[in-house]
């Protein structure tokens, strides 16, 4: 049995939380939380404290809070040499304090606090300072997913630069395009069959393989005409900047 108890309640550790308490070999002994805030009925029964000085002790500590705050939180905690790692994608093992062991438990998703999370294919990236620790990570991420990964942290922050990429600014495009079509009263709805297709294509072609469109065809015409239909708009220097990114791609 891993015990475990989470240090902060953001949507990372209460996704963590959901799926790791069916587990019959994980118990969830305690969460931390900083302030008192009420949380859903979904939570009753689990045993939290607002007070450090009353942590229990566990296998593994699980911080879940902002990223620039996880370097000085892990200096407060009132405990040493047990083993704290954090979810972080761009925060190194290293910013954790050195009082206690430390690791990164990292699953490589976004997470939505009211929508529940299926971990099976959700690549979980750990990291540990000595070999006990990450076979102890490694359990605890195989409970969860079918793709546990050791990765150092100076490769970490690259997956999780490539991950901006294909996750925020994606859906910022996505936001571009809904007020695009509201402007003209019509549903984002009419994109969502286009995207599903996107994504799907990406499965069995790379991304430079699945490229379509008029900066790829090279085709002005309808490049100069999407501009004109942009002028006044702020995003028309973005579509010049990832048209000329595309043809240069494929020149």
């Amino acid at each position: 049995m891993i015990k475990v108890v989470f240090l902060g309640f953001g949507n990372v550790n209460q996704q963590l939380c959901r799926s790791l308490q069916k587990s019959d070999h994980v118990d969830v002994l305690q969460i931390y939380n900083r302030n008192s805030q009420v949380f859903s009925s979904e939570w009753k029964g689990f045993d939290f404290t607002t007070q450090l000085s009353e942590i229990k002790s566990a296998d593994i500590y699980i911080v879940g809070i902002t990223d620039d705050a996880i370097a000085s939180f892990s200096e407060t905690i009132p405990f040493r040499d047990r083993l704290v790692v954090h979810t972080s994608g761009s925060v190194s093992l290293k910013a954790l304090s050195n009082h206690n062991k430390r690791g990164v438990f990292y699953p490589l998703q976004t997470f939505t606090k009211t929508q529940s999370v299926n971990f099976t294919n959700i690549p979980i990236c750990i990291e540990a300072e000595n070999a006990s620790d990450l076979k102890l990570l490694h359990q605890l991420g195989s409970l969860l997913s079918e793709n546990v990964t050791e990765v150092s942290s100076e490769a970490r922050e690259k997956v999780h630069l490539a991950a901006v990429f294909v996750n925020n600014f994606v859906n910022h495009l996505y936001h571009i395009s809904e007020e695009l079509l509201t402007e003209h009263e019509l549903d984002f709805k009419l994109l969502q069959p286009l995207i599903a297709e996107t994504a799907r294509k990406i499965k069995t072609l790379s991304p430079a393989e699945a490229q379509t469109g008029p900066a790829k065809r090279n085709d002005h015409k309808t490049i100069e005409n999407h501009l004109h239909l942009l002028e006044g708009s702020p995003y028309i220097e973005l579509y010049k900047m990832l048209t000329i990114s595309i043809q240069e791609q494929f020149k």
